[in-house]
């Protein structure tokens, strides 16, 4: 992929040496969080509506009550790659979706990425580096451990860096369906539901967001060139990698369709594709077809 010397998002905060809360001295494998733990949450990675964290916290003992942020948020230094990176593929997409929504007659609001180590406090409850990325509506926040991209490539074999801008965009695609009013419509759906009913919704609310982010993917190349060959194989690799039905296989050795909350991983990597085929918001509409 091709991304340095882009522009950097200012709406990046870097709470790891201090101002949002500590890891616990653990990190991604330390404390009560095991590697089956991992597995786990990831299978619940994203999930909307819900709150995602609720995973570890029920599997921890840990407080799942909500938190405020204490202390000011800095900016990552300036030599730090990977926190470059996340900031370039940010600011990438603040670009695109702001002219999608701009050429829709409606302005777009882009959201925060919140860097954290460990574990940080967050108003969805206290987010931990287990749970991978996730997105949080209640204050319109990505938040994400940069360890997580290791898990992605040493335990899921999902490596490359346009595997984690896609991890990215598909965070920023829950912020996007947030600004559409989608959330809004499937807590109003949900509240009407049974729990086979609402895994099979999220799973809609899912691959939903994988779409928009191959629609991100698309709009980015066509305005700044920015894919490299391999780069797209990396991407339907790591929506495959990260499927309910493969993380199910590899953590209890058994698929459970009835409990899916993101789509199986052709599923992830054909709604990916859709987008980037067609570069359209329309397209991704997930929750009118049949045909998942």
């Amino acid at each position: 992929m091709k991304w340095e010397g882009n522009r950097e998002s200012d709406n990046v905060e870097d709470r790891r040496d201090g101002g949002g809360g500590g890891g616990g001295g653990g990190g991604l494998f330390g404390g009560k969080i095991g590697i089956g733990t991992i597995i786990i949450a990831l299978a619940a990675w994203g999930f909307f509506g819900i709150n995602p964290l609720t995973v570890i916290q029920t599997m921890s003992g840990m407080d799942s009550s909500p938190t405020q942020v204490q202390g000011p948020a800095t900016k990552p230094p300036a030599n730090d790659m990977q926190a470059k990176f996340v900031s370039v593929v940010l600011a990438d997409t603040e670009d695109v979706w702001k002219d999608v929504f701009s050429k829709g007659g409606a302005n777009y609001s882009p959201p925060k990425l919140v860097i954290f180590r460990g574990s940080t406090p967050t108003p969805c409850g206290a987010g931990q580096a287990a749970m991978g990325p996730f997105y949080c509506p209640a204050d319109q926040k990505v938040y994400i451990d940069l360890s997580f991209f290791d898990t992605l490539k040493r335990q899921l074999g999902a490596g490359g860096d346009f595997a984690q801008a896609y991890v990215v965009a598909h965070e920023i695609g829950h912020h996007v369906q947030n600004q559409l009013g989608v959330n809004d419509k499937v807590e109003a759906a949900r509240r009407r539901l049974s729990e086979r009913e609402n895994n099979a919704l999220s799973v809609r609310v899912e691959l939903q967001a994988d779409c928009y982010a191959g629609l991100w993917a698309k709009k980015a190349n066509e305005s700044r060139q920015i894919l490299q060959s391999g780069d797209i194989e990396e991407a339907m690799n790591a929506a495959a990698k990260i499927g309910d039905d493969a993380l199910q296989r590899q953590s209890t050795g058994q698929v459970r369709p009835d409990s899916f909350t993101h789509g199986t991983s052709a599923q992830r990597a054909k709604w990916f594709n859709v987008g980037l085929q067609t570069g359209s918001v329309k397209s991704c509409d997930t929750f009118s077809t049949r045909d998942l």
